[in-house]
């Protein structure tokens, strides 16, 4: 008797994966969906998926890793994650899903959109995993997403107000604007980055933020963001959002039908076009 196929959708709490799931919920009835939980993840994320499983009407699997961030954070001192080590992505949601998945042969379904089908997903180095990509398969894109989840009827997370992505609230793909949102909407958690943060420096033997070295700068082994310290990133608060606000306003003058969050994504991206990791953000 061959073995059961087990299909699974991982959800990262952004918008194309949770429009995949529900644009896969009838049609792959025995779907299994998961959500790869660092324990660091944003609260609006976490009540977004409340409302999720209730349109899937089905449990959402939260994996978690065996070592939590602090662990690795003692394991790779010195360095904070980055785009060129993002070892919080590895061990604290790669490795959880492949322990969860184990040995079982299994699909996994992937929310890259069509007209973002140049980007690569999560593809598992696994014999036993296989990836496909409903959204580019049936020609979904940014505006298909969006009208599944309006039809879904659950809309957009909370954080989409000031964030255009899902992930740890101290990611580093964030932009400048959106660190200023966090620490507006978050301060708690904005500060426990800080703290993250200044203790790499202090590691390092940097003495305050005067002493952050043009070098340092240039790198985010130090730092969440890259260029400055976040307590800089702070004391620049006005100017940073007076340049958010005048690009929003450029964007919506070239643009003027553009939905607020759309004109965020094209705001924030004139900041930093760094793709974040799809694993995260999707």
């Amino acid at each position: 008797m061959p073995e059961q196929i087990r299909h699974i959708c991982g959800i990262s709490g952004g918008k194309d994966s949770s429009a995949l799931a529900v644009y896969l919920k009838d049609r792959v009835p025995e779907m299994e969906y998961f959500f790869c939980d660092t324990g660091a993840e944003l609260p609006e994320t976490y009540e977004f998926l409340t409302r999720l499983e209730v349109i899937l009407a089905k449990p959402i699997a939260l994996l978690n890793a065996d070592r939590g961030f602090d662990h690795w954070f003692e394991i790779f001192r010195g360095a904070l994650p980055s785009p060129q080590m993002r070892w919080c992505t590895k061990n604290m949601k790669i490795k959880p899903l492949e322990k969860w998945i184990g040995d079982d042969p299994a699909i996994s379904y992937v929310a890259i959109r069509s007209d973002e089908a140049n980007r690569k997903g999560y593809v598992s180095t696994k014999p036993n995993i296989e990836s496909r990509f409903p959204f580019v398969e049936d020609n979904i894109d940014h505006a298909g997403v969006m009208q599944i989840l309006d039809d879904a009827g659950i809309g957009l997370p909370a954080y989409y107000e000031w964030r255009t992505r899902s992930g740890c609230y101290f990611c580093f793909y964030q932009r400048k604007a959106e660190w200023i949102g966090l620490a507006d909407h978050h301060p708690d958690l904005f500060e426990r980055a800080v703290a993250i943060e200044q203790k790499v420096l202090q590691d390092a033997g940097v003495n305050g933020d005067a002493d952050f070295s043009k070098q340092a700068m240039k790198s985010r082994q130090y730092t969440w963001s890259g260029g400055e310290t976040l307590v800089q990133l702070r004391a620049r608060r006005d100017e940073i959002l007076e340049r958010h606000e005048a690009a929003i306003a450029r964007t919506a003058s070239a643009r003027p039908n553009l939905p607020l969050v759309d004109a965020l994504a094209d705001v924030l991206d004139e900041d930093d076009d760094t793709q974040p990791c799809t694993v995260c953000a999707l």
